[in-house]
């Protein structure tokens, strides 16, 4: 046994390496040829022209991208306040009721549905013609003005993300230790007080893993919006993967839809570290 530990630890890295490669190369492979595309004329026909950061000077100038901008900051804090807030206030509410797990399935439900498919299902109900505007008595074009039209796809992304991230935010609730919480009840504490000093400090480990996966599903957001607005009326409602892929796949400039997923791909890796960073101090 112990003329074997050591042989073990010697080679360990070679028992790695071939998964670590491959899992590399998966990854990295297709952003670093996206960046050498996002420095070139490409129209996915002749052969890529190198033309520099031509396509990043094109995109400061691009009134599009600020509207991409603006929109995909709009997902951002409606996700952080909507999805994950309004989770974690269900999860609290229903968490020590009396079969409270029924109560929390129906908000469990709509994740079954895709983005695509909640598009489909909640395009015709906002349009102009829609039940929503006969139920409610108003003559409201909810996907043509901006930013209208973001709140309300805001408002479908949480009916459908509510569920999940209520049934995390129940789990951590789950893990928390009894008693401290007995001991805080005991002390006198109850209510807004025993959840601000007792049970949010003890769920901070989930909730940093809730909210991180919630920024980063924010930032890049496509499926709902293709499928509800196709990034318009015009372009009022891109996000920034909707005007990647509108560049790219449907204007056929390789080059520039390759910058904008360098941003996409920048921006997010500098949020979730900046995020990250702040939870671990």
């Amino acid at each position: 046994m112990s003329t074997r530990t050591p042989m073990l630890g010697r080679f360990r890295l070679g028992y790695v390496a071939p998964a670590a490669l491959l899992v590399a190369g998966l990854l990295y492979t297709p952003f670093l040829w996206t960046a050498y595309l996002s420095l070139t004329r490409y129209d996915g026909l002749a052969p890529p022209e190198w033309t520099g950061p031509r396509n990043f000077v094109k995109l400061l100038d691009d009134p599009a991208l600020l509207t991409s901008i603006r929109n995909t900051l709009l997902w951002v804090i409606g996700t952080m306040v909507l999805p994950v807030g309004l989770g974690l206030l269900v999860a609290v509410l229903s968490y020590d009721l009396k079969g409270g797990a029924w109560y929390r399935v129906p908000f469990m439900l709509p994740y079954a549905l895709s983005g695509a498919g909640l598009g489909l299902v909640w395009s015709p109900i906002l349009s102009h013609d829609g039940i929503a505007n006969q139920l409610l008595g108003v003559d409201t074009a909810f996907l043509q003005d901006a930013p209208q039209n973001t709140l309300a796809m805001l408002l479908v992304w949480t009916w459908q993300q509510l569920g999940v991230n209520t049934l995390l935010f129940v789990v951590g609730l789950q893990s928390i230790p009894k008693e401290p919480i007995e001991a805080a009840r005991i002390d006198g504490a109850s209510g807004w007080r025993l959840f601000r000093y007792v049970i949010w400090p003890l769920m901070r480990p989930l909730t940093a893993v809730v909210v991180g996966l919630a920024l980063v599903a924010s930032l890049k957001t496509f499926d709902i919006v293709w499928v509800m607005t196709q990034g318009g009326p015009g372009r009022n409602s891109e996000t920034l993967a909707v005007t990647m892929y509108k560049e790219t796949f449907v204007a056929s400039d390789y080059g520039y839809g390759s910058a904008v997923a360098v941003l996409l791909t920048v921006v997010t890796g500098l949020a979730s570290y900046l995020y990250l960073r702040r939870q671990v101090r």
